[in-house]
């Protein structure tokens, strides 16, 4: 017979592993490109990763299988992964950002206001651990180019 105490410190210490990075799937889309030999089908993932450092950052790949796309993004986004600045979980001013045809409006909120924002914008204040935010978004409905957006955002605040 297992002792479960031993069986809880493994599932523990793989939960630890695995918490490492906070992985967020923004989309996969079905992407076809048609050649001469016909039409390829092939999937893009687009994935945010946060590090529990204060870094972040997005990324995209395309593949065959939606699984290899996924793990992809996750290795190059954790390569690329730039600071972000956080004053008491809210940002420390308000700030617009434009980033190719969207543009955002980033301001501070209230403590237990939690994130005022919509889509990628949403997606990218949690995964950064914002809670205090209120963001508008103009211009675009790109998914990637909001998402680029805010973190340029993030990213671009003074320390």
């Amino acid at each position: 017979m297992t002792n479960p105490k031993e069986n809880t410190t493994k599932d523990t210490q793989v939960e630890v592993v695995n918490n490492e990075f906070k992985e967020e799937l923004l989309s996969i889309d079905r992407v076809t490109r048609v050649t001469a030999w016909g039409r390829q089908l092939r999937f893009r993932a687009v994935m945010l990763v946060w590090n529990g450092k204060w870094k972040v950052w997005l990324w995209t790949w395309k593949s065959w299988e939606v699984v290899d796309a996924i793990a992809k993004a996750v290795n190059d986004a954790r390569k690329n992964m730039v600071d972000v600045s956080i004053e008491e979980w809210s940002v420390p001013y308000e700030l617009k950002v434009k980033y190719k045809s969207a543009v955002l409006m980033v301001h501070p909120a209230t403590k237990w206001t939690w994130i005022i924002a919509w889509g990628a914008a949403r997606k990218v204040f949690a995964v950064a651990w914002y809670s205090d935010v209120i963001a508008k978004r103009y211009g675009s409905t790109n998914l990637i180019n909001n998402a680029r957006a805010a973190l340029k955002a993030l990213t671009s605040f003074k320390k």
